[in-house]
């Protein structure tokens, strides 16, 4: 059975490569993200959300991309600007509204995707397919850890942030 520190110690090490590899994301966005449009990473990322799962309200889109409302409502106003998403009368409420990926938006959604998958494809050129898969599956349960692990980690700064006062 591990002990608390080899625990420790394995967390440190995984640490360092999660920003090793945020670092060459952001280096390869930088190389590659040309900004169609105009458009900033984070509007890309709501209109993924949008191509992916479909319309939805500003709130529902803020909380599923884990945002603040006020800053979503600023980044979908540049995609409706840029013409890659349009606001609909929601069905169920007249007075609010949906948000919605247009034509040119799925286009450039579908893109985009298929330059990103080809790149993804040619790094793991050596990879066997059970490799690849077995990394989307620890991918998967690492993302889905940190979103359960969320609320935890507001409790834990909050608590910090006033022991500190």
């Amino acid at each position: 059975m591990e002990t608390t520190q080899e625990r420790l110690d394995n967390a440190d090490q995984l640490g360092l490569q999660l920003v090793r590899f945020l670092r060459l994301l952001e280096r390869a966005n930088h190389q590659f993200h040309d900004k169609p449009h105009g458009v900033e990473k984070a509007g890309y990322m709501l209109m993924a959300h949008l191509v992916i799962n479909g319309p939805q309200r500003t709130s529902a889109l803020a909380d599923a991309v884990h945002s603040d409302p006020s800053t979503v409502s600023r980044q979908v106003a540049q995609l409706v600007r840029a013409g890659l998403v349009e606001r609909r009368a929601d069905p169920l409420d007249g007075r609010a509204c949906l948000l919605a990926a247009t034509a040119a938006g799925r286009q450039l959604f579908d893109d985009l995707r298929a330059k990103r998958n080809h790149h993804i494809d040619q790094m793991l050129g050596t990879w066997p397919m059970e490799r690849r898969h077995q990394l989307v599956e620890l991918f998967d349960a690492l993302n889905t850890d940190i979103e359960n692990y969320r609320p935890q980690m507001a409790t834990a700064i909050a608590e910090q942030r006033k022991a500190t006062r």
